[in-house]
């Protein structure tokens, strides 16, 4: 475990979050807990309630009911900028990368900075200020790029995932999603992506919600485990107390509901 063990409210916390879409009830009542420093994997079968769960961390989605909590203060997202506003930033599984674009104007999509004085003024971008400040970034995870100014689309699908992480956690103040973030990988470069997100946590102090389906890589890397199942959280367990037949086990609904703390 690495998360920092305090007094304190929890960084991100969620009550009895519910969710229906007409009859279809996607989230019944999740309660969840991000400690400081942690990687908190959250996994389940397609339906569980993962992506509904993320969207409305992600102010992408609203919630019908329940409470989100930040360092123990009510807060509510009515669109994504409010999110990123509160420190969450979000990698989805697509990337929302510009493949024309080269690494420094990724990272600044949206946000770019402009020349000074004048020429700012009137709209023009200062791309040699963005790709300096995106190679500190980089450097600053460790990750390595053919090029700041080559289009990404010319990136293997490691180098591309590495450039997503470095946006989000460049602008992420407290907290950083990953959709997903393994899924279309070889084993080198996701053991390079699961490297990356440990150094995110480390140094950018980031905590680090991960959405997956490979058991294995989550065991590798995360320190805590939430297992949706129909909507509903059925298990928390630290990665040292868990074990691969537990984990199917909740989530395809052959371990009964353990009400097990998300503390």
């Amino acid at each position: 475990m690495t998360q920092i063990e305090t007094d304190r409210p929890a960084p991100l916390r969620t009550a009895a979050i519910r969710k229906e879409y007409g009859h279809v009830r996607a989230l019944d009542g999740v309660d969840f807990t991000l400690h400081e420093r942690e990687i908190h994997a959250l996994i389940g079968d397609n339906g569980a309630g993962k992506s509904t769960f993320i969207k409305i961390l992600a102010g992408a989605v609203l919630p019908d009911s329940g409470r989100i909590e930040i360092d123990g203060r009510r807060v509510s997202f009515a669109n994504p900028g409010d999110a990123r506003d509160a420190g969450i930033e979000t990698v989805y599984q697509d990337l929302a990368l510009a493949d024309p674009l080269g690494a420094g104007e990724n990272v600044f999509l949206g946000r770019e900075i402009l020349k000074p004085g004048i020429l700012g003024r009137l709209g023009f971008i200062d791309r040699t200020a963005m790709r300096t400040e995106t190679m500190r970034h980089l450097t600053d995870l460790g990750v390595n790029i053919p090029s700041i100014t080559v289009p990404v689309e010319s990136f293997s699908g490691g180098q591309r995932q590495a450039v997503a992480v470095a946006r989000a956690a460049a602008w992420g103040q407290r907290f950083l999603i990953m959709d997903e973030p393994v899924a279309a990988l070889g084993h080198q470069q996701t053991m390079q992506v699961l490297d990356l997100m440990r150094r995110t946590r480390d140094e950018k102090n980031l905590s680090v919600i991960l959405i997956s389906h490979n058991l294995p890589e989550v065991m590798r890397v995360a320190d805590r485990i939430t297992v949706l199942r129909l909507g509903r959280r059925v298990l928390t367990i630290a990665v040292e107390d868990a074990n691969t037949d537990l984990l199917v086990a909740a989530m395809t609904g052959s371990l009964s509901d353990t009400g097990a703390s998300s503390s």
